[in-house]
């Protein structure tokens, strides 16, 4: 490597901390405003109060924390089935002339795969990288103190010759365009931020060494940066794989259509351009942008969602037009838990960086300075870290109604239940199939797994996510800094590929 290259090697990193320090709201210490006040508190003592007239009530009003928790979730429906009324005009499919234009005349792209010991599925993740029907500029493996047998893989199967730890290799003699950052172990965030720092490219794809892309994710990428030039950061849509036994069987079928109402409520808030999650497993960013706000931050436990705020802040405060999109035809898999505890690991961990999120920008909650983000998405957020303390509750307190045989209670209970459930299945069978049409999948849903679904899911995956909400609340409040680590089984198996 050049004696440019180490200078700015050595550089940059703490030209990124210095722009972070400027941008993060965590640094300037906001106060916290009334509205944010308003919304929790109201949040909080709504529920007291519910809980109160549980202990005090003997008629169906006993259970109105349920019924309560029951319509915000239907009227969080029904906005993203108002937000998407009109999805299917925007479906037209993509011409043959935008397919075949020549990378050359696109926007520049390369890809950082960010990796601590993932010799397992790494082969699968770069075959698909160096397959795409348009290749990346610039793959970087950035190597986060891996010390399993990243290094020999690299090394044997992909030509490339070691660097010093925290410089970037050359060239893969076997591979045009791939490259292998060394780095000491210091977390996924760093790791980014590193290889940032060495793309030469205008837009930066991070792909976790567990994601599988489809052939033309990387086109469909750099079609949309082409396109628009407001585009600061965008999401890639993701199915969920597991292992092949009964309980990742299981758990893929409950994440797989968690994701799909997810990547369609996505896109309902990205038409008020209110759009804060985009998925760090497989996500878009113009560099000069996140370069701008100071990269990623090394002390959320949900580095993508973090920088999306900041973003947006930026944005406002300098008066830029910045969008945050779905992608419908970037694709790509990904590893996902395969037993209820792993699940409840990573929702632990994702619910913990979501509170940690929510509280670092708790000033711009209701704050119209940030048009609808501030107005309407950011007080739903404030609001859904309690909305588990309602669910759970609900579902306690039915549990006690019936086993002290209160049945003025539980029958209209199970009536509100069976209206939902009746609601869900509808909502099911119609996202899914608009969810198919969206990103180009031309298979059919089974009415009997709807079915099962809705009648499944809130007395079993909806309570698992709300236990692992519950156990992030646990985890902040005590001060945890180790989140755990995912077993792989679902796309280091070959029998799962194509």
């Amino acid at each position: 490597m050049s004696s440019n290259s180490d200078t700015m090697n050595a550089r940059l990193p703490s030209t990124l901390t210095e722009a972070l320090l400027r941008n993060s709201p965590r640094f300037s210490r906001p106060g916290t405003p009334w509205q944010t006040v308003a919304v929790h508190g109201g949040v909080l003592t709504l529920w007291a109060l519910l809980l109160w007239a549980a202990f005090q009530q003997h008629s169906a009003l006993a259970w109105s924390v349920g019924v309560v928790y029951a319509v915000y979730d239907t009227a969080l429906l029904m906005f993203v089935a108002w937000q998407t009324r009109d999805l299917r005009r925007a479906m037209a499919p993509v011409s043959a002339d935008s397919q075949s234009t020549a990378p050359a005349a696109m926007a520049s792209l390369s890809v950082i795969v960010a990796a601590h010991n993932e010799a397992a599925v790494l082969p699968v993740t770069l075959q698909a990288l160096l397959t795409q029907s348009d290749r990346p500029d610039q793959i970087v493996i950035a190597d986060d103190g891996s010390s399993d047998g990243t290094a020999e893989l690299l090394t044997r199967q992909y030509g490339l010759v070691a660097p010093p730890p925290g410089c970037l290799s050359g060239e893969s003699a076997t591979h045009p365009g791939l490259f292998w950052l060394r780095l000491p172990h210091g977390g996924k965030a760093r790791a980014l931020n590193a290889a940032l720092q060495l793309a030469h490219t205008g837009t930066v794809m991070t792909v976790d060494a567990d994601t599988l892309l489809d052939a033309g994710a990387v086109a469909a990428v750099r079609q949309a940066f082409q396109r628009e030039a407001g585009l600061v950061a965008a999401t890639g849509v993701i199915t969920p794989v597991c292992g092949d036994g009964l309980s990742g069987r299981i758990m893929e079928g409950f994440q797989t259509y968690e994701y799909i109402r997810n990547f369609l409520s996505r896109y309902a808030w990205s038409r008020s351009n209110s759009l804060l999650l985009v998925s760090g497993a497989f996500a878009a960013f113009r560099r000069e942008a996140v370069v701008q706000v100071g990269g990623f931050d090394p002390d959320c436990l949900v580095e993508d969602y973090e920088l999306i705020h900041r973003l947006h802040r930026h944005a406002q405060a300098h008066g830029l037009h910045w969008t945050v999109r779905v992608l419908p035809r970037a694709q790509a898999r990904t590893e996902a838990p395969s037993t209820p505890m792993a699940f409840l690991r990573q929702r632990r961990r994702w619910f913990g960086g979501f509170l940690q999120t929510q509280y670092w920008y708790r000033d711009m909650v209701g704050n119209p300075a940030h048009g609808k983000l501030g107005t309407r998405m950011l007080p739903v957020k404030a609001a859904d870290t309690l909305q588990p303390l309602y669910g759970i509750t609900a579902f306690l307190l039915l549990l006690g109604f019936l086993w002290a045989g209160r049945f003025s209670v539980v029958l209209p209970a199970l009536s509100v239940i069976g209206i939902k459930t009746f609601i869900d299945l509808i909502y099911h069978l119609w996202s899914v199939r608009l969810y198919r049409q969206w990103v180009g999948d031309t298979r059919r849903g089974s009415l009997l797994q709807a079915l099962a679904a809705a009648l499944a899911e809130p007395f079993t995956f909806q309570l698992l996510r709300h236990t692992a909400a519950a156990w992030g609340w646990w985890s902040v409040l005590g001060g945890k800094s180790q989140w755990g680590v995912q077993a792989r089984h679902g796309l280091a198996s070959a029998s799962r590929m194509p």
